[in-house]
């Protein structure tokens, strides 16, 4: 037979054997970021390639991909794709992208990430007869959906919107587009039941533990908070507690308490005329100096410049419009890209 025959019959097997072990390897748990006022979250990527990150997180993700063509590899599937592909994965279901060339080399590659809970989905649609097609779309997503590249189309033109400095506006163009999809042809991706027994993997207790330390931190980020009472809600040693938190956010303990409380003086600092130092001791600090270079390393400002900027400007704080374009830091801390 033809040497290249061989050569074909090599390339496949070894491919094959790629798929499957990227498929087997234990997925990375992202810890989704909405912010106080938001109830989707909308992220604006650009890079010059797509490294290949296989993770999963506990929200539903609809992604759509420009500029790029490669691997996308959701559950057990794994398939090629090309520009405007747009995909929606359901929760816990381990997934990624992977590209090393753009389609316009001299442009990066883009994606619109909306990320949105289930269960948010399903009450607007109890409460609003109106968004009942978004119960319909969550039961046709249940092994993933890849929609057809002119619903890509039809949704980059909206990008305007889906980036808005404007929440409400980003959150009205994602239930329009949400509604849209529920009615539009979609190619089901994993094999059902894909990755149900995950064997430590998504359906471990990890990511439930540290949302609950999450969640603790941010009811009583003013108070003076022991990591004792962080272990408990987590059941979890201090030790254990911090790799954890290494794993799965990105940051140690105290720096995510910290940015948790700089996020809350910069809505004070912005929105009420209080003091400095009431706004130290409101946000947690124990005294004005610590906040200040607290403040200064997060910032690279000090409170004072962050007020007089907003208040010269006369513009809405873009901690949010910030986010747009920044990623969790539960998967930057295993050396992926934003």
């Amino acid at each position: 037979m033809p040497r290249t025959f061989f050569v074909v019959i090599l390339f496949r097997q070894l491919l094959c054997l790629f798929s499957h072990e990227s498929a087997a390897m234990k997925p990375a748990y992202e810890h989704v970021e909405f912010g106080g006022n938001c109830s989707v979250r909308v992220y604006h990527r650009r890079l010059p390639r797509i490294p290949f990150e296989w993770h999963h997180h506990p929200e539903y993700e609809l992604t759509l991909t420009m500029n790029s063509h490669g691997k996308r590899y959701i559950g057990d599937s794994v398939a090629s794709y090309g520009s405007d592909d747009l995909v929606l994965v359901p929760p816990d279901l381990p997934h990624t992208w992977a590209s090393n060339r753009s389609i316009e080399p001299s442009l990066p590659q883009v994606a619109i990430v909306i990320w949105f809970e289930g269960e948010w989905a399903r009450r607007l649609a109890d409460c609003c007869p109106e968004y009942e097609p978004m119960r319909k779309l969550l039961r046709r997503a249940a092994c993933g959906l890849a929609f057809e590249p002119e619903a890509g189309g039809a949704m980059r033109e909206r990008m305007g919107e889906l980036l808005s400095i404007a929440a409400r506006e980003r959150l009205a163009a994602t239930l329009d587009i949400l509604c849209t999809l529920a009615e539009t042809p979609g190619e089901p991706l994993a094999s059902p039941g894909a990755f149900n027994d995950r064997d430590g993997g998504p359906s471990g207790h990890e990511p439930e533990r540290i949302n609950r330390v999450l969640s603790l931190i941010e009811a009583r980020f003013a108070e003076s908070l022991r990591l004792s009472e962080l272990c408990e809600a987590a059941s979890l040693s201090e030790r254990s507690l911090a790799r954890y938190f290494a794993q799965h956010i990105g940051e140690s303990v105290g720096q995510y308490m910290t940015r948790v409380r700089i996020g809350h003086a910069c809505r004070m600092l912005r929105d009420t005329s209080l003091p400095v130092l009431v706004i130290a001791a409101r946000s947690g600090f124990a005294n004005v100096s610590n906040f200040n270079r607290q403040f200064k390393t997060v910032k690279e400002t000090t409170p004072a410049a962050y007020r007089r900027e907003f208040a010269e400007a006369g513009v809405p704080d873009d901690d949010d419009t910030a986010r747009l374009t920044e990623r969790s830091p539960s998967l930057q801390g295993k050396g992926m890209r934003p």
